[in-house]
């Protein structure tokens, strides 16, 4: 394991966490031939199939070209397939292909690898206390972001 210095601060430690929870989920995802942000979308298409890209910029907090960039790519890889809608044609609704729907099966099994390796050894007092704790941190920052695009291409 490499050595991380003790944090100056509590911002410094958040920090640490949230970069060495990213490399660990990024290798996981890479694994299964993902990139940045595309679990998220996978996932949310798994939860509602047929989401237009609005919708799905509304549900990831990205901006719609975000989304627009991340399902070209995702179309190209084969994991989704977009469609007119059936009312609007100006519309495209987004679907999760076969290999879409076994990626979004493959990412539950990892996103709770991901969740007993990151709170191995946790009471369940204090996951919920450490939950709520940092939906406080992500409320905080929500009130003081200036862009609705979080980077996840």
């Amino acid at each position: 394991m490499d050595y991380m210095p003790e944090p100056r601060s509590l911002d410094h430690l958040l920090a640490q966490v949230a970069r060495l929870h990213h490399e660990r989920a990024r290798t996981q995802f890479g694994a299964l031939g993902l990139h940045r942000g595309q679990p998220q979308l996978i996932m949310a298409l798994s939860e509602e199939d047929g989401r237009t890209h609005t919708e799905l910029a509304e549900y990831l907090h990205v901006t719609p070209a975000t989304v627009t960039k991340m399902v070209q790519r995702m179309e190209s890889t084969g994991f989704v397939q977009r469609w007119p809608d059936a009312d609007d044609q100006r519309v495209s609704r987004v679907n999760l292909t076969l290999a879409g729907r076994q990626a979004a099966k493959q990412l539950n099994v990892l996103f709770q690898t991901l969740d007993v390796e990151t709170f191995a050894g946790f009471a369940p007092e204090e996951r919920t206390r450490l939950h709520q704790l940092l939906l406080r941190v992500r409320d905080n920052l929500l009130r003081t972001a200036t862009s609705p695009d979080q980077d996840q291409q």
